[in-house]
């Protein structure tokens, strides 16, 4: 069942505003674009051309607003969220899964990270508006799409125990890589959670000592450290959560995940996925050709994050 009839079809709430002490929501069209590229604000900023979405006037709603017509949407079948430590292939994961027209891969939505940091929210009202907004990212456009995946911000591990409570069933994905190629990829190009304070440092659990007594660049390694504690303190205590180790090869990372959230896809949507791992995470014309890092040693004290490592490792091998 399609949504075609709904008033909102093709249109998502894609941003929380907040102006003179009240919250909106922001909205786009997306007319018969899907949501396909890497990132989740790419395919926003491709539909922003579009007439209902270029005019001076802007489309927001309230939170009420938002939640009541959530109601009379059919979305697909939420089949799992995707959690990461960055640069660990998780975006090829993404991207090899948007390649299947049955699936909806919604890959690190600001909205959803708006909501989730928001202290505007109780708890009650943060589940609900979570929810809606899910579904209306999840609407179905088009007769084939059956599955829901989102992969999440590497932070919201620490929602997880929440996400937990919201969604019990759900099966949840922890991907991981060897953290000396973690922390080189942002050498080349740093994101913005591994830069001290640009994301609240609370956010990762980190206190104001701990960050007085490092280095610009082991403020990356501690910040990976709270990311592999959070999925070991995860693993032990969940029953419906897989690992995936970037180092095993993403044909593997993709083919476990695959059978985890048990969907049965057909063998031309698998062939679909695999031949998109053989080509660039965030350029499907260019072809992937391995990762290259600088020679030089990383100034970065190891001790701790490759325990945690080796622990989470170990797991998987136990597991």
């Amino acid at each position: 069942m399609e949504n075609v009839n709904h008033p909102l079809s093709n249109w998502i709430p894609y941003k929380l505003v907040e102006k003179d002490n009240d919250i909106y929501f922001e909205w786009i069209y997306l007319a018969d674009k899907k949501i396909a590229d890497p990132f989740f604000d790419e395919t926003i900023a491709k539909c922003k051309s579009h007439a209902y979405n270029s005019k001076s006037l802007k489309v927001v709603s309230t939170v009420e607003n938002l939640i009541d017509w959530s109601k009379g949407l059919v979305p697909v079948e939420l089949k799992s969220l995707v959690f990461h430590v960055s640069r660990c292939g998780s975006t090829m994961l993404s991207q090899s899964l948007a390649t299947s027209s049955e699936n909806i891969m919604i890959s690190e939505a600001p909205i959803i990270d708006d909501i989730l940091r928001s202290d505007r929210f109780g708890l009650d009202k943060k589940t609900i508006l979570l929810k809606a907004v899910i579904t209306f990212l999840g609407q179905k456009r088009f007769p084939e799409q059956k599955n829901l995946i989102l992969k999440l911000d590497a932070w919201h591990i620490f929602n997880a125990g929440y996400l937990r409570s919201i969604f019990p069933d759900i099966p949840f994905a922890l991907l991981y890589r060897k953290p000396i190629e973690v922390l080189k990829s942002h050498q080349k190009m740093i994101g913005m959670h591994m830069v001290p304070n640009l994301l609240p440092p609370g956010v990762f659990g980190i206190t104001p000592k701990e960050i007085n007594e490092i280095s610009f660049q082991q403020y990356g390694a501690l910040v990976l450290e709270k990311y592999f504690q959070g999925f070991i303190d995860f693993h032990e205590t969940d029953q419906n959560v897989t690992l995936l180790n970037y180092n095993e090869g993403m044909k593997n990372v993709v083919e476990k995940f695959i059978s985890f959230i048990n969907v049965d896809y057909s063998s031309d949507e698998l062939e679909k996925m695999y031949e998109r791992l053989t080509k660039h995470s965030k350029n499907a014309n260019a072809v992937f050709e391995g990762d290259s890092f600088k020679e030089e040693v990383l100034q970065i004290d190891f001790t701790k994050v490759d325990a945690l490592h080796e622990k989470l490792s170990n797991t998987l091998i136990e597991y």
